[in-house]
């Protein structure tokens, strides 16, 4: 969960900047491999790729 919201601005080129405590929270450091996708209603979602893998293995879902 987050702790506190960020304010993120989509440049011109469509980039992102994720602070880098908020990625920290979520255990994502420079050089993970993460896949996105869109969740509907607004929201894109990143997994980390070894996850996903996993629970795809695992319990056949995302």
């Amino acid at each position: 969960m987050i702790r506190e919201p960020a304010e993120l601005r989509v440049d011109d080129s469509g980039r992102v900047e994720i602070p880098l405590g908020l990625l920290a929270e979520a255990g994502i450091s420079p050089g993970t491999e993460l896949l996105a996708f869109s969740d509907g209603d607004g929201r894109i979602v990143f997994r980390r790729a070894e996850d996903a893998v996993r629970d795809l293995l695992e319990d056949g879902r995302l």
